[in-house]
C-alpha cells in the first residue's frame, strides 16, 4: 500500500479570516483531520464533509486524547495511505508539541509538511490594539508558556524576563496568573507596569482587561474572564484604548450562522466579516443538477426560439451553464436573448461568465421579477425559466400572457450536520443570529437539527416565504425590508443594535 502523507497545519487564533490560504487548500483535500479544541469554529466549518474528523482535544487540563495516542493515530492513518491533516490552534511549533508529533513520522519515514499558522501571541494583542513591539516602548518580545504540571514549579526565569525590558506574552497561564504577577514583581518589575488579559481574541467573544500588573489578578476575577486567554505584560498595553479597532466595527461581538449553499454563501459572509461579525458558514442545503434532464437538453438545442431567459438564483446560473457545457452547447447560442436576474448575487454569477443581465428588479423575489419581465418583454414573448425543481408560482402568475417554458434544472438537498454541534451552540448562546435566504434553507436547517428548541433561534430572513417557514418552525423571526443582500445586512445590523441595547439595560438593572 502506498504511504500516506501528514500535514501539520496551524489554524490560527480563531478568526477564520486568519487561516492561511495554503492551510485551507490542504484542508480541502484531506481524508482525515485530527483537530484540537483550540481550533476556531469558523475553521472547523471548513473541514470537507467527505473527510473523517477526529477531535483529539488538547486544552490545558482537558485532554480528550493523550499525546502518545495522538502520535500513534497520526502514524496509523498515514500508513493506511491517507492524506492526514493535523489541525492545531495557532502555530504547530509554538507550544503546540508539533515537534513531538513529527519525531515518530520521521522515524517511520512518513512524508510530512508543516504549514505555519498565525500565532495568538501576536494576533490576539493586535486585535486588542496592543502592538507587541513599538520603537518608543520596547524592541523585544518574549513568549512564555504559563502552563505547568500539577505540583511542579513553573520554571520561569522571572529575573531574566524583567531584565530584558521586553513585552512578555504568557500563553496557557490564566490558572497561574497570580503566581506570574507576583513572580514578576518580586523579580523587580514596577507594580504599576501596564498588563492585560485578552480573552478569546479574534472572535466575537473577545474581551480585554487592562490593569497594573499588581492589580491584574483582581481585575480579571471581577471581569469574569474565561479561557482561552493571553496574558500580556509591558508598556505597550497602555496603547490598547488608543489603538483598539476590532471593537469599533459595527458587528463586533456578533456571531452569525450563515446557512446558504456553500457556493453562494461567500458574498454575504464576506460583508458580515468586513463589518466585524464572526461568521460560521455552515451550508444547510446543496444544489445539485437534475440528472438526464431531457427538457433542458431540448431547450439548449432550441435557444434561438426564446426571447428572454430568467434566472432566479446564483445556483441556478451555475448549474445551467455547467449543464450547457456538458451538452456541448456553445455559449454564443445565447446571442440575442435578453437576460433577467432575480438579484445582485445572481447577476454577479452571470458576470463571472462574461454576461451582463439586462434586467435586475429592485426587489429580489419571484413576483417582482415576473412583474418587471412582463413590463419589458414584447407581448407573446417566449421565456425560458430554468430554476429549482420546487419553485414558487408567483413569477408564473405575473407571466400569464407569455409563453413560459418552466424547466426544473436543479433540486436542493439538505446537507448532513457537520462536526459543529449547532444545537449545543444555540442552547449555550454561542450563536446570536441565523441567516436564511430561502424557505428550503429553513426546512433543511430544521431537518438537520431535530433536537433543537427553535424558539432559541433568532432568524434573519430575506423575504416573506423564508420568514413564513421560520415562523412555522417556531423561530424568533426578523425580515429584511427588501429581498436583497444589502437589506438583509442592514437587518442584521439592526438586530445586533437591539441586542447591545438589551445588554446595556440588563447591566444597568443589576
Amino acid at each position: 500500500m502506498e504511504k500516506g502523507k501528514v500535514w501539520l497545519v496551524g489554524a490560527g487564533p480563531g478568526d477564520p479570516g486568519l487561516f492561511t490560504i495554503k492551510g485551507q487548500e490542504i484542508l480541502e483535500k484531506a481524508d482525515v483531520v485530527l483537530y484540537d479544541s483550540l481550533v476556531g469554529a469558523g475553521v472547523l466549518s471548513m473541514i470537507p464533509e467527505r473527510a473523517r474528523a477526529v477531535n483529539v482535544g488538547k486544552r490545558s487540563s482537558h485532554h480528550t486524547m493523550p499525546q502518545r495516542e495522538i502520535n500513534a493515530l497520526i502514524l496509523e492513518e498515514a500508513k493506511k495511505g491517507n492524506r492526514v491533516v493535523r489541525l492545531k490552534g495557532g502555530d504547530p511549533f509554538l507550544f503546540g508539541r508539533g515537534g513531538e508529533e513529527l519525531e515518530l513520522l520521521a522515524e517511520q519515514d512518513i512524508p510530512f509538511e508543516v504549514v505555519p499558522g498565525i500565532t495568538s501571541p501576536i494576533a490576539v494583542p493586535a486585535y486588542n490594539g496592543i502592538p507587541v513591539t513599538h520603537r518608543d516602548y520596547t524592541s523585544s518580545l518574549h513568549i512564555i508558556t504559563g502552563h505547568r504540571r500539577e505540583g511542579e514549579a513553573s520554571g520561569i526565569d522571572f529575573e531574566s524576563l524583567v531584565a530584558s525590558g521586553g513585552t512578555l506574552v504568557f500563553l496557557m497561564g490564566i490558572a497561574a496568573l497570580s503566581d506570574i504577577c507576583r513572580g514578576l514583581i518580586e523579580a523587580g518589575m514596577q507594580p504599576d507596569m501596564p498588563a492585560a488579559v485578552l480573552q478569546k481574541g479574534t472572535t466575537a467573544r473577545q474581551k480585554r482587561v487592562v490593569a497594573a500588573v499588581s492589580t491584574l489578578p483582581d481585575a480579571v476575577r471581577k471581569a469574569g474572564i474565561e479561557t482561552p486567554a493571553v496574558i500580556v505584560v509591558g508598556e505597550v498595553c497602555s496603547l490598547a484604548d488608543t489603538f483598539e479597532w476590532y471593537e469599533k466595527l459595527p458587528l463586533f461581538g456578533y456571531r452569525v450562522l450563515v446557512t446558504r449553499p456553500k457556493e453562494t454563501a461567500s458574498g454575504i459572509s464576506a460583508i458580515l466579516r468586513e463589518k466585524g461579525a464572526e461568521v460560521l458558514q455552515i451550508p444547510a442545503i446543496a444544489t445539485v443538477p437534475i440528472e438526464d434532464n431531457k427538457k433542458l437538453l431540448r431547450a439548449f438545442r432550441n435557444l434561438k426560439e426564446y426571447q428572454w431567459i430568467a434566472f432566479t438564483s446564483p445556483g441556478g446560473v451555475r448549474i445551467f451553464f455547467e449543464e450547457m457545457e456538458k451538452s456541448g452547447t456553445d455559449i454564443r447560442s445565447l446571442f440575442g436573448l435578453k437576460i433577467a436576474a432575480i438579484g445582485k448575487g445572481t447577476a454577479d454569477e452571470l458576470k463571472r461568465r462574461g454576461l451582463i443581465a439586462d434586467l435586475i428588479p429592485p426587489v429580489y423575489d419571484g413576483e417582482t421579477l415576473g412583474e418587471w419581465i412582463a413590463r419589458e418583454a414584447e407581448p407573446g414573448s417566449r421565456i425560458l425559466l430554468p430554476r429549482a425543481e420546487i419553485g414558487g408560482r408567483a413569477i408564473l402568475e405575473k407571466l400569464k400572457g407569455f409563453d413560459v417554458e418552466d424547466i426544473p434544472t436543479y433540486r436542493t438537498l439538505a446537507c448532513e450536520s457537520g462536526i459543529l454541534d449547532e444545537t449545543m451552540m444555540f442552547e449555550s448562546g454561542g450563536i446570536d443570529c441565523a441567516v436564511f435566504t430561502s424557505a428550503s434553507g429553513v426546512h433543511a436547517f430544521v431537518k438537520a437539527n431535530p433536537e433543537l428548541d427553535f424558539r432559541l433561534v433568532k432568524a434573519a430572513c430575506i423575504g416573506k416565504q423564508t420568514q413564513a417557514a421560520a415562523d412555522a418552525a417556531g423561530m424568533q423571526t426578523y425580515r429584511a425590508k427588501e429581498a436583497s443582500r444589502d437589506s438583509l445586512v442592514e437587518l442584521i445590523l439592526q438586530m445586533h443594535g437591539q441586542q447591545k441595547e438589551h445588554s446595556k439595560t440588563r447591566e444597568r438593572s443589576r
